[in-house]
């Protein structure tokens, strides 16, 4: 039998620190998450692995395609028609998305928060932007240089902060999204004083030097500051029948959004216990009768 070297013997010493470290930091998070159940595991989950979750996205591109041809050729069509100036047929096409879970995918940062046993924080969130990892929704760049070829305008209206708009602005530009058609298509939250999270000051930003054919987003606020309880936003879903899938195209995001807190009256002071106390309350379950 051949004796073994100090070197080999060295490096397999090393690999086996490496292995019990490796265990030792996977068992760590396991029971980090263990111990902290978080409400994001099923749809992280099925929005980072789900061939699902890709074609119900990939098709709603499809759908603002077909929508964007139609709206282009219809002087008349607009997705914000309250804030459009007179003569509004006569101005440039734009096209206002969302950034995040609309043309940007953040699924990491949230697998992050499951793994970590965290909840979100504004402090890791600037530190995930900050390393421009993020990646694009399936059928996104497409779009968006479909967009261009077109001559539409695409505004990216985001609540990233201001201090978050260069590493978003490289981290979409290394995906490749066309941020061109006007001097600043990546509107972030605060980069104006009355550019607040509510999106409305900066639609009709847009809106008074283009006409907006399509507007695409993940959360009600997206397209109306209208929100409130669950019964508000319900009403004013009603009263937009006429937008969605016309002009107005939402994706899907069961991770987070408005949905999420306007079940717990967005009070986020609440514990994450009582948080989940109050949307379990909310939910309207079949009852089997014996």
């Amino acid at each position: 039998m051949e004796t073994m070297t100090l070197p080999k013997r060295t490096l397999l010493s090393t690999a086996l620190l490496s292995t019990t470290l490796c265990s030792a930091a996977m068992a760590v998070n396991a029971n980090a998450a263990e111990a902290n159940p978080n409400d994001l595991l099923n749809a992280t989950l099925w929005m980072q692995n789900s061939v699902e979750y890709k074609a119900n996205v990939q098709g709603m591109f499809q759908l603002a395609t077909m929508r964007a041809e139609a709206g282009l050729h219809d002087k008349n069509w607009s997705a914000l028609p309250a804030m459009q100036p007179e003569g509004f047929g006569q101005l440039p096409p734009a096209i206002i998305v969302d950034c995040d879970e609309t043309m940007l995918d953040n699924n990491v940062y949230e697998a992050y928060l499951i793994k970590s046993g965290k909840g979100y924080s504004s402090k890791t969130w600037s530190q995930y932007v900050q390393d421009k990892v993020t990646g694009a929704m399936p059928g996104a760049v497409e779009f968006a240089n479909y967009a261009q070829k077109k001559g539409i305008t695409i505004f990216y209206v985001t609540n990233r902060k201001k201090e978050n708009e260069q590493a978003t602005l490289e981290n979409m530009k290394a995906l490749g999204f066309p941020m061109t058609g006007a001097k600043d298509v990546l509107l972030t939250k605060g980069e104006k004083p009355d550019w607040t999270s509510n999106k409305t000051t900066r639609d009709q930003f847009v809106a008074a030097h283009y006409r907006v054919i399509l507007m695409l987003g993940d959360n009600l606020g997206d397209f109306t500051d209208a929100s409130g309880t669950p019964k508000e936003r319900l009403a004013t879903y009603k009263a937009n029948q006429a937008h969605w899938g016309k002009d107005w195209i939402m994706m899907p995001n069961p991770e987070y959004g408005s949905f999420e807190s306007a079940a717990f009256g967005g009070n986020w002071s609440l514990s994450t216990e009582q948080r989940r106390a109050e949307k379990i309350s909310a939910l309207k379950a079949w009852q089997p009768k014996s």
